[in-house]
């Protein structure tokens, strides 16, 4: 990630793997897997501006595992990894401390 860094409210998500098996024990192919809307917070920007052009710094931060909509972020390969870019606004919020 060293060669990428998001402007403004965005921020780049990595997407948490989803279950290969179901609680039953049946393994899940990959075509029938729902892509996971739990991610962690690979990069964030240094904010937006607000009206009297103040930079507001993001609520999130790198590390943090969050939720998102299952539509949100658009999806890039950045150096081979396929990651998530979306507004600070598409996620919903962060689970754990």
């Amino acid at each position: 990630m060293a060669n990428f860094r998001p402007l403004h409210d965005r921020v780049v998500v990595r997407r948490l793997t989803g279950e290969e098996k179901t609680a039953g024990g049946i393994i899940i192919p990959d075509t029938a897997k729902e892509k996971p809307m739990e991610g962690e917070v690979v990069s964030v920007g240094p904010g937006a501006r607000n009206e009297r052009g103040e930079v507001v710094a993001l609520d999130v931060k790198t590390g943090d595992k969050v939720l998102f909509g299952k539509w949100s972020g658009t999806e890039v390969k950045i150096n081979g990894e396929e990651l998530l870019i979306m507004k600070e606004s598409d996620i919903m919020g962060v689970i754990g401390g």
